[in-house]
């Protein structure tokens, strides 16, 4: 059975995160999986401070918060979803604290050119990005997805990463919203209110691909 764990950046309950993860899920069930869904804002976790003790001691050096847990939690997975509204191009502070202690899961070797990144052990995972954006340009959301593509290659040569990005949201749950409800809307956005028709079908293809991005992950 393969294990699914969720970390959720969103910091509001029933948006469009929540949409794009519940239509996830539910696809990941359709299969036989173990799937957990954490809310990164609900998670006791302290700031990486840098100390680097985590080279020495291959584990992370903060004690009294939930990171132990979490990062056997992390490690025992077999499909990684982080799921974030995209706030000033990235994902938002919380689950930006839990990637940060990512740091302890490889050892880092300062060199004259740079930085050489060893993980301590190599994984073989999925990672996924399931992105919503109030921005209707895609391209919001390229800093996540570049930082993704290189924890991806550092944690392991055999990881794969999926990406769905829900762009043009700009309110809680408008992914979820029909035809008619975005022409109401979107003159309040200041929006052309004919982008509706394309828009509710756009949302709705998303949601779908979210569907279907977990059902082919957990088989």
């Amino acid at each position: 059975m393969k294990k699914i764990l969720i970390l959720d950046g969103s910091t509001r309950k029933h948006g469009n995160t929540s949409a794009l993860i519940k239509h996830f899920t539910e696809g990941a069930q359709s299969n036989s999986v173990d799937v957990e869904h954490i809310l990164a804002k609900d998670s006791n976790i302290k700031y990486c401070n840098g100390c680097l003790r985590c080279n020495l001691i291959k584990r992370c050096s903060i004690r009294d918060d939930d990171w132990e847990e979490l990062s056997h939690k992390i490690n025992e997975a077999d499909i990684l979803v982080f799921a974030s509204p995209i706030y000033f191009h990235y994902v938002t502070a919380p689950l930006k604290n839990i990637i940060d202690r990512f740091r302890s899961f490889v050892h880092v070797q300062i060199t004259e050119t740079g930085l050489i990144h060893t993980p301590w052990n190599n994984w073989n995972k999925d990672f996924v990005l399931l992105l919503s954006l109030g921005s209707s340009d895609d391209s919001d959301a390229q800093p996540v997805i570049d930082l993704f593509e290189y924890m991806k290659e550092v944690l392991g040569d055999n990881n794969r990463l999926h990406v769905v990005k829900a762009t043009r949201l700009a309110v809680i749950k408008q992914v979820q919203k029909t035809e008619e409800e975005l022409r109401e809307l979107y003159p309040k956005l200041m929006l052309d209110e004919n982008l509706a028709k394309a828009d509710f079908k756009k949302n709705q293809d998303v949601l779908k691909e979210c569907f279907d991005l977990g059902k082919e992950l957990s088989k």
